[in-house]
């Protein structure tokens, strides 16, 4: 059986009948695809093959798990793959800076030190995990833009070369799902207050 020949589908189902080979040829169909894309974001040789790496081991055990969904391609599921681990990394990146700045290095430098009293982090659990469950009310455009700028903190620019589109597109779209999670907040008389 000649696997180039084979389409996607029939490679999936070939790799979950046990020929290794087959995804081989998924590999090698997609490698320059999905390494471009990454490098794209991170802009990093090294790094981008991590997550390079790391898109395909997640591919094989989703496989292999039976959790790929044969409605869409394969080619935009292995890419939706690699954009959520680019996501993962600029999150946990914002998270703990990598180098320090000075020698006197500390990192309780970077826990907050303010306080809150427990009435207050209730009231800004129920507030974010109302926003959350409202978010998912948006168009899928609108969610990915406001999750990535409000959950993993990216920058409208970070934004824009992630999804390739421009700033404006970004903040356009940021500035639609405001005023639709507005709407939301309006017609469910929901008060959205931090403390």
């Amino acid at each position: 059986m000649r696997l180039n020949l084979l389409t996607d589908r029939q490679l999936v189902n070939a790799y979950a009948e046990g020929n290794e080979s087959a995804f081989g040829e998924l590999l090698l169909r997609y490698k320059s695809r999905v390494f471009s894309k990454i490098m794209m974001y991170v802009k990093d040789r090294a790094l981008a093959e991590d997550i390079f790496q790391d898109t395909f081991v997640r591919a094989i055990h989703a496989l292999k798990e039976g959790q790929y969904n044969e409605e869409g391609k394969f080619s935009a599921w292995i890419l939706r793959i690699a954009h959520n681990l680019c996501i993962d990394h600029f999150r946990s990146d914002k998270k703990m800076p990598k180098t320090r700045q000075r020698d006197d290095y500390d990192p309780f430098d970077h826990i907050s030190g303010t306080e809150k009293n427990t009435e207050d982090m209730a009231i800004n659990a129920q507030v974010l995990g109302d926003v959350r469950r409202l978010i998912q009310y948006l168009p899928a455009e609108q969610k990915e833009i406001v999750m990535m700028r409000m959950y993993y903190d990216m920058s409208f620019k970070e934004i824009s070369e992630m999804l390739d589109i421009s700033i404006n597109t970004a903040l356009g779209r940021m500035r639609y799902a405001l005023i639709n999670l507005r709407k939301l907040i309006d017609q469910h008389q929901m008060v959205m207050t931090l403390q």
